[in-house]
Protein backbone atom coordinates (compact mmCIF):
# COMPACT_ATOMS: atom_id res chain seq x y z
CA UNK A 1 0.00 0.00 0.00
CA UNK A 2 1.51 3.36 -1.01
CA UNK A 3 1.44 6.59 0.93
CA UNK A 4 -0.35 8.69 -1.67
CA UNK A 5 -3.80 10.07 -0.93
CA UNK A 6 -5.36 8.60 -4.07
CA UNK A 7 -4.23 5.01 -3.46
CA UNK A 8 -4.20 4.48 0.29
CA UNK A 9 -7.38 4.09 2.35
CA UNK A 10 -8.68 7.45 3.65
CA UNK A 11 -8.05 8.52 7.20
CA UNK A 12 -10.43 10.68 9.24
CA UNK A 13 -8.29 13.80 8.71
CA UNK A 14 -8.51 13.44 4.92
CA UNK A 15 -12.17 14.37 4.97
CA UNK A 16 -11.44 18.00 5.67
CA UNK A 17 -9.28 18.42 2.55
CA UNK A 18 -11.78 17.15 0.00
CA UNK A 19 -13.17 19.35 -2.76
CA UNK A 20 -16.66 20.37 -1.72
CA UNK A 21 -17.04 23.79 -3.33
CA UNK A 22 -20.69 24.90 -3.15
CA UNK A 23 -21.47 25.30 -6.86
CA UNK A 24 -25.05 26.49 -7.15
CA UNK A 25 -27.63 24.81 -9.35
CA UNK A 26 -30.23 27.07 -10.89
CA UNK A 27 -33.81 26.63 -11.99
CA UNK A 28 -37.34 27.75 -11.41
CA UNK A 29 -37.97 24.65 -9.35
CA UNK A 30 -36.05 26.39 -6.55
CA UNK A 31 -39.25 28.23 -5.74
CA UNK A 32 -41.43 25.15 -5.31
CA UNK A 33 -42.76 23.86 -2.00
CA UNK A 34 -40.77 21.11 -0.30
CA UNK A 35 -41.07 18.51 2.43
CA UNK A 36 -38.70 17.68 5.25
CA UNK A 37 -35.60 15.61 4.52
CA UNK A 38 -37.12 12.65 6.32
CA UNK A 39 -35.58 12.98 9.76
CA UNK A 40 -37.94 13.64 12.66
CA UNK A 41 -37.62 16.79 14.77
CA UNK A 42 -38.33 17.47 18.41
CA UNK A 43 -39.86 20.65 19.87
CA UNK A 44 -39.52 23.83 17.82
CA UNK A 45 -36.99 26.48 18.84
CA UNK A 46 -36.77 29.97 17.33
CA UNK A 47 -33.93 31.20 15.14
CA UNK A 48 -31.22 33.30 16.76
CA UNK A 49 -31.43 37.03 16.32
CA UNK A 50 -27.64 37.30 15.84
CA UNK A 51 -27.95 37.64 12.06
CA UNK A 52 -30.35 39.45 9.77
CA UNK A 53 -32.50 37.04 7.75
CA UNK A 54 -32.93 38.16 4.10
CA UNK A 55 -36.15 40.06 3.44
CA UNK A 56 -39.05 37.74 2.70
CA UNK A 57 -37.15 34.61 3.82
CA UNK A 58 -38.96 33.33 6.90
CA UNK A 59 -37.34 30.17 8.23
CA UNK A 60 -40.26 29.68 10.61
CA UNK A 61 -42.71 29.45 7.72
CA UNK A 62 -43.41 25.70 7.29
CA UNK A 63 -43.04 25.70 3.50
CA UNK A 64 -39.82 27.73 3.55
CA UNK A 65 -38.43 25.70 6.43
CA UNK A 66 -38.99 22.39 4.67
CA UNK A 67 -37.74 23.64 1.32
CA UNK A 68 -34.58 24.90 3.03
CA UNK A 69 -33.88 21.57 4.69
CA UNK A 70 -34.40 19.66 1.44
CA UNK A 71 -32.22 22.10 -0.47
CA UNK A 72 -29.41 21.32 1.99
CA UNK A 73 -29.84 17.54 1.93
CA UNK A 74 -30.71 17.10 -1.73
CA UNK A 75 -31.30 18.97 -4.98
CA UNK A 76 -34.73 20.45 -5.70
CA UNK A 77 -34.06 20.09 -9.43
CA UNK A 78 -34.24 16.29 -9.12
CA UNK A 79 -30.55 15.64 -9.85
CA UNK A 80 -28.71 12.97 -7.88
CA UNK A 81 -26.71 14.05 -4.85
CA UNK A 82 -23.72 12.11 -3.48
CA UNK A 83 -22.59 12.58 0.10
CA UNK A 84 -19.66 11.07 1.96
CA UNK A 85 -19.28 10.71 5.71
CA UNK A 86 -16.07 9.72 7.50
CA UNK A 87 -16.00 8.84 11.16
CA UNK A 88 -15.32 6.33 13.89
CA UNK A 89 -17.26 3.61 15.70
CA UNK A 90 -16.64 2.68 19.31
CA UNK A 91 -17.58 -0.20 21.60
CA UNK A 92 -18.83 1.00 24.99
CA UNK A 93 -18.67 -1.88 27.48
CA UNK A 94 -20.13 -0.69 30.81
CA UNK A 95 -17.84 -1.11 33.78
CA UNK A 96 -15.04 -2.48 31.60
CA UNK A 97 -13.60 -0.38 28.76
CA UNK A 98 -14.19 1.62 25.61
CA UNK A 99 -12.67 0.32 22.37
CA UNK A 100 -12.16 2.09 19.06
CA UNK A 101 -13.51 -0.66 16.84
CA UNK A 102 -13.47 0.91 13.38
CA UNK A 103 -12.90 3.86 11.21
CA UNK A 104 -16.01 4.25 9.07
CA UNK A 105 -16.80 5.74 5.70
CA UNK A 106 -20.29 6.04 4.31
CA UNK A 107 -21.72 6.98 0.92
CA UNK A 108 -25.25 8.29 0.49
CA UNK A 109 -27.07 8.73 -2.84
CA UNK A 110 -30.19 10.91 -2.85
CA UNK A 111 -32.74 12.08 -5.39
CA UNK A 112 -35.78 14.27 -4.77
CA UNK A 113 -38.97 13.85 -6.79
CA UNK A 114 -41.63 16.53 -6.36
CA UNK A 115 -45.17 15.11 -6.32
CA UNK A 116 -47.06 18.40 -6.13
CA UNK A 117 -49.13 19.85 -3.28
CA UNK A 118 -46.08 20.22 -1.02
CA UNK A 119 -45.11 16.54 -1.18
CA UNK A 120 -41.68 15.18 -2.11
CA UNK A 121 -40.53 11.60 -2.51
CA UNK A 122 -37.02 11.28 -1.08
CA UNK A 123 -35.21 8.44 -2.90
CA UNK A 124 -32.15 7.32 -0.96
CA UNK A 125 -29.73 4.44 -0.49
CA UNK A 126 -26.60 4.29 1.63
CA UNK A 127 -23.59 2.15 2.36
CA UNK A 128 -21.21 2.38 5.31
CA UNK A 129 -17.90 0.55 5.43
CA UNK A 130 -16.24 -0.75 8.58
CA UNK A 131 -12.52 -0.10 8.29
CA UNK A 132 -9.33 -0.88 10.19
CA UNK A 133 -9.07 1.70 13.02
CA UNK A 134 -5.39 2.40 12.23
CA UNK A 135 -4.98 2.02 8.47
CA UNK A 136 -8.47 2.83 7.15
CA UNK A 137 -8.54 -0.35 5.04
CA UNK A 138 -12.02 -1.76 4.38
CA UNK A 139 -12.37 -4.98 6.37
CA UNK A 140 -13.61 -8.41 5.35
CA UNK A 141 -12.97 -9.90 8.81
CA UNK A 142 -12.51 -8.34 12.23
CA UNK A 143 -11.05 -9.54 15.51
CA UNK A 144 -13.33 -8.39 18.32
CA UNK A 145 -11.27 -6.76 21.11
CA UNK A 146 -13.91 -7.75 23.68
CA UNK A 147 -14.37 -11.44 22.83
CA UNK A 148 -11.11 -12.13 21.02
CA UNK A 149 -13.05 -13.86 18.25
CA UNK A 150 -12.64 -13.20 14.54
CA UNK A 151 -15.83 -12.73 12.54
CA UNK A 152 -16.95 -11.80 9.04
CA UNK A 153 -17.79 -8.12 8.70
CA UNK A 154 -21.24 -7.14 7.47
CA UNK A 155 -21.08 -3.60 6.15
CA UNK A 156 -24.18 -1.40 6.25
CA UNK A 157 -26.05 -1.86 2.96
CA UNK A 158 -29.35 -0.01 3.20
CA UNK A 159 -31.37 -0.01 -0.02
CA UNK A 160 -33.72 1.71 -0.09
CA UNK A 161 -34.03 4.23 2.73
CA UNK A 162 -36.89 6.20 1.20
CA UNK A 163 -38.89 8.96 2.86
CA UNK A 164 -41.94 11.08 2.12
CA UNK A 165 -41.66 14.78 2.96
CA UNK A 166 -44.80 16.88 3.38
CA UNK A 167 -45.54 20.49 4.13
CA UNK A 168 -48.72 19.34 5.87
CA UNK A 169 -50.03 16.05 7.18
CA UNK A 170 -46.75 14.22 7.68
CA UNK A 171 -45.71 12.16 10.68
CA UNK A 172 -43.76 15.21 11.87
CA UNK A 173 -44.81 18.75 11.03
CA UNK A 174 -42.58 21.69 10.16
CA UNK A 175 -40.96 23.97 11.02
CA UNK A 176 -37.98 21.93 12.22
CA UNK A 177 -35.56 23.09 14.89
CA UNK A 178 -32.84 25.40 13.65
CA UNK A 179 -30.44 28.16 14.69
CA UNK A 180 -29.03 31.02 12.62
CA UNK A 181 -25.66 32.49 13.56
CA UNK A 182 -24.03 34.83 11.08
CA UNK A 183 -24.37 33.23 7.63
CA UNK A 184 -24.81 29.72 9.04
CA UNK A 185 -28.14 27.96 9.42
CA UNK A 186 -28.06 24.75 11.43
CA UNK A 187 -30.94 22.30 11.79
CA UNK A 188 -30.77 20.15 14.93
CA UNK A 189 -32.65 16.89 14.47
CA UNK A 190 -32.77 14.21 17.18
CA UNK A 191 -34.16 10.83 16.18
CA UNK A 192 -34.85 8.23 18.88
CA UNK A 193 -36.24 4.91 17.66
CA UNK A 194 -37.95 2.18 19.62
CA UNK A 195 -39.65 -0.65 17.76
CA UNK A 196 -39.83 -4.41 17.48
CA UNK A 197 -36.48 -5.97 16.72
CA UNK A 198 -36.69 -8.23 13.63
CA UNK A 199 -33.92 -10.33 15.19
CA UNK A 200 -35.49 -11.70 18.38
CA UNK A 201 -33.57 -12.90 21.42
CA UNK A 202 -35.34 -16.26 21.36
CA UNK A 203 -34.45 -17.08 17.77
CA UNK A 204 -31.15 -15.19 17.49
CA UNK A 205 -29.61 -15.18 20.99
CA UNK A 206 -26.04 -14.69 19.76
CA UNK A 207 -26.93 -11.83 17.42
CA UNK A 208 -29.57 -9.89 19.34
CA UNK A 209 -29.31 -8.09 22.69
CA UNK A 210 -33.03 -7.49 23.15
CA UNK A 211 -36.42 -7.85 21.52
CA UNK A 212 -36.88 -4.08 21.35
CA UNK A 213 -34.78 -2.30 18.75
CA UNK A 214 -33.44 0.95 20.21
CA UNK A 215 -31.18 3.58 18.69
CA UNK A 216 -30.69 7.31 18.54
CA UNK A 217 -29.25 9.51 15.83
CA UNK A 218 -28.26 13.11 16.50
CA UNK A 219 -27.89 15.42 13.52
CA UNK A 220 -26.62 18.98 13.08
CA UNK A 221 -27.29 19.86 9.42
CA UNK A 222 -25.57 23.06 8.37
CA UNK A 223 -25.37 25.31 5.32
CA UNK A 224 -24.93 28.91 4.21
CA UNK A 225 -27.94 31.13 4.87
CA UNK A 226 -27.24 33.15 1.74
CA UNK A 227 -27.21 29.96 -0.36
CA UNK A 228 -30.47 28.54 0.95
CA UNK A 229 -32.21 31.90 0.75
CA UNK A 230 -31.31 32.31 -2.93
CA UNK A 231 -34.29 31.12 -5.03
CA UNK A 232 -31.95 30.29 -7.94
CA UNK A 233 -29.98 27.79 -5.84
CA UNK A 234 -31.61 24.35 -5.86
CA UNK A 235 -28.80 22.51 -4.07
CA UNK A 236 -26.98 24.21 -1.19
CA UNK A 237 -23.72 23.09 0.40
CA UNK A 238 -24.05 20.72 3.34
CA UNK A 239 -21.95 19.82 6.35
CA UNK A 240 -23.67 17.47 8.77
CA UNK A 241 -22.33 16.32 12.12
CA UNK A 242 -23.80 12.92 12.96
CA UNK A 243 -23.70 10.78 16.08
CA UNK A 244 -25.42 7.47 16.72
CA UNK A 245 -25.88 5.15 19.69
CA UNK A 246 -27.21 1.65 19.15
CA UNK A 247 -27.01 -2.01 19.97
CA UNK A 248 -24.16 -4.35 19.14
CA UNK A 249 -24.09 -5.20 15.45
CA UNK A 250 -25.42 -8.69 14.66
CA UNK A 251 -22.15 -9.83 13.03
CA UNK A 252 -20.31 -9.13 16.32
CA UNK A 253 -22.19 -12.03 17.93
CA UNK A 254 -22.27 -10.29 21.33
CA UNK A 255 -25.96 -10.68 22.08
CA UNK A 256 -25.30 -11.90 25.62
CA UNK A 257 -23.09 -8.94 26.62
CA UNK A 258 -24.13 -5.54 27.92
CA UNK A 259 -23.05 -2.43 26.07
CA UNK A 260 -23.64 -0.45 22.91
CA UNK A 261 -22.10 1.10 19.82
CA UNK A 262 -21.26 4.80 19.54
CA UNK A 263 -20.70 6.40 16.12
CA UNK A 264 -19.42 9.88 15.32
CA UNK A 265 -18.99 11.18 11.77
CA UNK A 266 -18.85 14.28 9.59
CA UNK A 267 -20.83 14.29 6.35
CA UNK A 268 -20.35 16.49 3.28
CA UNK A 269 -22.40 16.89 0.12
CA UNK A 270 -20.14 16.64 -2.94
CA UNK A 271 -21.19 19.27 -5.43
CA UNK A 272 -19.07 17.53 -8.10
CA UNK A 273 -20.79 14.16 -7.52
CA UNK A 274 -18.87 10.92 -7.07
CA UNK A 275 -15.60 12.67 -7.95
CA UNK A 276 -15.71 14.16 -4.46
CA UNK A 277 -15.30 10.73 -2.87
CA UNK A 278 -11.83 9.53 -1.89
CA UNK A 279 -10.44 7.47 -4.76
CA UNK A 280 -10.09 4.36 -2.60
CA UNK A 281 -13.76 4.52 -1.58
CA UNK A 282 -14.98 5.39 -5.07
CA UNK A 283 -13.04 2.57 -6.74
CA UNK A 284 -13.97 -0.02 -4.11
CA UNK A 285 -17.64 0.91 -4.32
CA UNK A 286 -17.66 0.94 -8.13
CA UNK A 287 -16.18 -2.57 -8.14
CA UNK A 288 -18.20 -4.16 -5.34
CA UNK A 289 -21.41 -2.13 -4.80
CA UNK A 290 -21.86 0.11 -7.87
CA UNK A 291 -25.54 0.82 -7.35
CA UNK A 292 -24.69 2.86 -4.24
CA UNK A 293 -23.11 5.51 -6.45
CA UNK A 294 -26.52 6.59 -7.73
CA UNK A 295 -29.89 7.17 -6.12
CA UNK A 296 -32.78 4.72 -6.64
CA UNK A 297 -34.73 5.35 -9.83
CA UNK A 298 -37.85 3.36 -8.90
CA UNK A 299 -40.01 4.42 -5.98
CA UNK A 300 -40.71 1.70 -3.43
CA UNK A 301 -43.08 1.96 -0.49
CA UNK A 302 -41.70 2.75 2.93
CA UNK A 303 -42.38 -0.83 4.01
CA UNK A 304 -39.54 -1.86 1.68
CA UNK A 305 -36.97 0.22 3.57
CA UNK A 306 -33.91 -1.69 4.74
CA UNK A 307 -31.80 -1.31 7.86
CA UNK A 308 -28.89 -3.21 9.40
CA UNK A 309 -31.06 -5.56 11.40
CA UNK A 310 -33.53 -6.45 8.65
CA UNK A 311 -30.62 -7.00 6.25
CA UNK A 312 -28.63 -9.03 8.80
CA UNK A 313 -31.63 -11.30 9.42
CA UNK A 314 -31.65 -12.27 5.74
CA UNK A 315 -27.93 -13.05 5.85
CA UNK A 316 -28.16 -15.06 9.08
CA UNK A 317 -31.14 -17.05 7.81
CA UNK A 318 -29.31 -17.77 4.57
CA UNK A 319 -26.19 -18.95 6.41
CA UNK A 320 -28.31 -21.19 8.65
CA UNK A 321 -29.95 -22.69 5.57
CA UNK A 322 -26.44 -23.57 4.39
CA UNK A 323 -25.77 -25.44 7.63
CA UNK A 324 -24.01 -22.73 9.64
CA UNK A 325 -24.88 -22.12 13.29
CA UNK A 326 -24.20 -25.53 14.79
CA UNK A 327 -26.80 -27.72 16.55
CA UNK A 328 -30.15 -25.96 16.61
CA UNK A 329 -28.83 -23.31 14.26
CA UNK A 330 -28.42 -20.69 17.00
CA UNK A 331 -24.63 -20.66 17.21
CA UNK A 332 -22.09 -18.58 15.33
CA UNK A 333 -22.68 -17.99 11.63
CA UNK A 334 -20.14 -15.16 11.17
CA UNK A 335 -17.20 -16.84 12.93
CA UNK A 336 -14.10 -17.36 10.81
CA UNK A 337 -12.83 -20.96 11.06
CA UNK A 338 -9.37 -21.39 12.58
CA UNK A 339 -9.33 -17.76 13.66
CA UNK A 340 -10.46 -17.77 17.27
CA UNK A 341 -13.93 -19.32 16.82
Amino acid sequence: MTDTYDERPPLMSDTFHMNADPVSRRGLIGGLSAGAAGAAAASMMPSSASAAVPDGFDTMDPETNLRTLLKIQGDLSGDDIISGFAGKAWLWVPGEANHLAFQTYGVGATRLDYQGDGVWNFHHREILYYMDPKTGEILDTWTNPVTGRTVEVLHILNDPVNRISRVEGGFRSPPFDHEIVGDRIVFQIDVFRTKENPISRQDYPLHSQQDVYQSCELWAISSSLSEVANPDVTSASNHTAWARCGMWLPFMEMGNRAGHMVYHAQSFKFMNGIDGLPKYIRDYTAKNYPKYLEAPREWKGLSENENTWSYAKKIIDDKRAQGRGGPGGKGSVFGVPDAGM
